[in-house]
């Protein structure tokens, strides 16, 4: 319990402005190179500030103490690929929000803009201990729009609300099959995958030229200002969403995610990034990322992948169980995704096997590096690395107490703080956070 007073419970959890908080005698996974057994992690106005062996040296008068004997502490979980609120629960026609599927390219859309922020299936992740999530629109397209990264947090009116302060945005891609049949079924290009790069290349030329346009009218203002702003100011060009979106990706302001399976259509990828001058932040999926683990260490680029989802179409077919473990032990960035309303309950288990599976091929790992597949690489992938992801003094009080290692299939997260405040605590009474289930539940269940 959180303090003597029943009252406080609630008031804690709902406070934006909460009291400071020490977890103690808990065994302490930083994601960030330490452990700390028994260790402590104090945090207060949504920073952390301190982590380490032992106690705190200097605690404050009003903090609130939770005697984490027997239990573990990590990092907030963080989904990179999450469709949460854009297929919303229950999965019906009304909520297919995901796919903006009328034409190949459509960088002008935004899923922040489809988000629901009623999704029930957002109580469940924070149940499963997700703090953050990155929410992309789907692959049916080639350019399907941009991606937006959120806080799990009860009470949201609308999906603004949930923004992750300093996230930059992301730009959802994607190659192979899913274009090629949905455009191919409509006897339309792309129906192949030269179709599906041919269109693509014309998209990005076409985002170059607007990209120069753009950047000659901000040279004109700029001479405007300078002359002392005589006269009219220069006119701006005509506004396209769409290309205007790609530019910024050429320009680096977006980063660019990727939904890829087979190595030789991110090879396409990488060759065709390099052309126009922009980097991939990431594969999705990508359960052939094995095969060019060294090039993609080499490049700096992520994979988020599953831990062992495959066969369900011909180009997920040659995964393996290790994909992870290999791109690890490779130097490259490995990361553990949901991409499912189920999986994402349940992340830290999804980390448990491919992270089993890497040591049982014999590969050298460390638990941090699997805790790092769905905390600090995932940050990383989302560009917020700087601000989340770890237990470390200065960043985002993201955090997670579990009953039991976090690798067991028993484990169950008791508390889950966001920014300090706790959005879950297991064992209260609770009560729904999306008014769709409000009087569908008892008066008190126990999550």
């Amino acid at each position: 319990m959180l303090g003597d007073d029943e009252d406080s419970v609630e008031s804690f959890r709902v406070s934006m402005q909460p009291a400071p908080v020490l977890i103690e005698n808990a065994r302490v996974l930083t994601a960030d190179g330490d452990r700390h057994d028994p260790g402590h992690v104090l945090f207060a106005e949504g920073r952390i500030v301190s982590v380490g062996p032992g106690t705190a040296s200097e605690v404050p008068d009003d903090t609130v103490r939770l005697d984490a004997a027997g239990r573990w502490v990590t990092p907030g979980i963080i989904d990179a690929h999450s469709h949460l609120g854009v297929y919303a629960t229950p999965g019906v026609d009304a909520h297919s929000d995901g796919n903006e599927a009328t034409a190949p390219i459509t960088a002008e859309v935004n899923a922040l803009h489809s988000f629901w922020p009623q999704d029930p299936g957002l109580q469940r992740a924070s149940a499963g201990g997700v703090t953050t999530i990155h929410v992309l629109p789907g692959s049916a397209n080639l350019v399907g729009g941009r991606s937006v990264t959120l806080r799990v947090r009860r009470g949201a009116m609308a999906a603004s609300d949930l923004l992750f302060p300093g996230a930059p945005e992301g730009v959802k891609m994607a190659c192979g099959e899913n274009p090629k049949r949905v455009y191919g079924s409509r006897n339309r290009s792309p129906a192949t995958r030269m179709g599906n790069v041919a269109v693509l290349r014309q998209a990005l030329y076409d985002a170059r030229t607007t990209l120069r346009e753009l950047e000659a009218h901000e040279e004109e203002l700029r001479t405007w200002c300078e002359d002392g702003a005589r006269g009219d100011a220069p006119e701006p060009p005509a506004r396209n969403l769409q290309r205007e979106t790609l530019a910024r990706l050429l320009r680096g302001e977006l980063l660019p995610q990727v939904h890829c399976y087979r190595a030789d259509e991110m090879r396409v990828m990488l060759d065709l990034a390099e052309e126009f001058g922009f980097s991939i932040r990431a594969f999705h999926h990508a359960v052939e990322a094995y095969k060019i683990a060294d090039e993609l260490a080499v490049r700096e680029v992520a994979t988020a992948t599953w831990a062992d989802w495959w066969g369900f179409k011909l180009e997920a077919l040659d995964a393996v169980l290790e994909n992870a473990a290999l791109l690890t032990v490779a130097g490259a960035r490995a990361v553990i995704h949901s991409d499912s309303a189920y999986d994402i309950q349940r992340l830290n288990q999804e980390a448990a096997k491919a992270y089993f599976a890497g040591l049982a091929a014999g590969l050298e790992l460390t638990e941090d590096d699997a805790l790092r597949w769905i905390t600090a690489n995932a940050a990383w992938v989302l560009g917020i690395d700087h601000l989340t992801g770890r237990l470390a003094p200065g960043l985002r009080a993201d955090v997670v107490l579990w009953s039991q290692h976090p690798f067991s299939v028993y484990a169950r997260a008791d508390y889950v703080f966001v920014d300090g405040i706790a959005q879950t605590v297991r064992g209260e009474a609770e009560h729904p956070w999306s008014d769709f289930e409000l009087g569908q539940w008892p008066n008190e269940v126990q999550p």
